[in-house]
């Protein structure tokens, strides 16, 4: 299942230690709503003014969970790495009611085959995943690989979406930083082969990957536009 992640987001995250704490700082940075839950006040506290709602409050706690509005939001995101039985009962109360979209960490396979067997949409792994490079990679469909260079500036490897298909960079609108996505693409692979700075005369193809460089709300507008 691949969410729709256009716009503005109402975005739960649970486990505040450096993952969470990272993801949800980038989300807001990125301008989501971000609800911020942990039982460590110290960790909530270390939030406020980087999140829009940061609250302590036991997550493993259905009632908890539905006096927050958590019904209301599009995706939540489980970080709780120590407590492994916490991380499952939070994903699968997630679940029940009904996140559209569920992203949740996992320690081993074991754990992750348990988390994709509860019906997680996503299972990240944290050695393979930074919470910067996942908030990015969860709002930015068509990425595939994302380097932060600034707080709000980054590389990106991104499909090329089937609307750009079979048209020209120029075309779909992609000549310079001052084109109509104010990004500018670096290379374009093709299979093996890789293009460097390539002409705004250049085709693009199912499957073609771009690489683009540029202020992180515009690479958004490329999948949102």
């Amino acid at each position: 299942m691949q969410a729709n992640f256009q716009g503005k987001k109402l975005v739960a995250v649970v486990g505040l230690g450096r993952l969470g704490s990272e993801v949800a700082r980038t989300l807001y940075q990125l301008g989501h709503d971000v609800l911020a839950i942990d039982q460590d006040e110290q960790l909530v506290q270390d939030l406020t003014g980087e999140v829009t709602h940061p609250v302590r409050g036991d997550a493993t706690n259905e009632n908890v969970l539905r006096e927050l509005g958590i019904h209301n939001y599009d995706v939540a995101i489980v970080a709780i790495g120590t407590n492994v039985q916490a991380n499952i009962m939070v994903s699968v109360l997630f679940k029940t009611i009904g996140i559209p979209y569920i992203v949740s960490r996992a320690n081993n396979e074991l754990h992750a085959n348990t988390l994709e067997r509860i019906g997680c949409n996503k299972v990240i792994q944290p050695e393979a995943e930074s919470g910067t490079r996942l908030a990015h990679m969860l709002f930015t469909p068509e990425a595939q690989e994302y380097m932060e260079l600034t707080s709000a500036f980054g590389i990106s490897r991104i499909r090329v979406p089937d609307r750009f298909v079979n048209m020209t960079l120029k075309e779909s609108g992609f000549t310079g930083v001052r084109d109509k996505y104010g990004v500018a693409v670096l290379a374009l692979k093709r299979g093996d082969d890789i293009t460097l700075s390539p002409d705004g005369e250049d085709r693009l193809a199912n499957g073609d990957v771009m690489v683009v460089v540029g202020r992180d709300e515009l690479v958004g507008r490329i999948s949102a536009t």
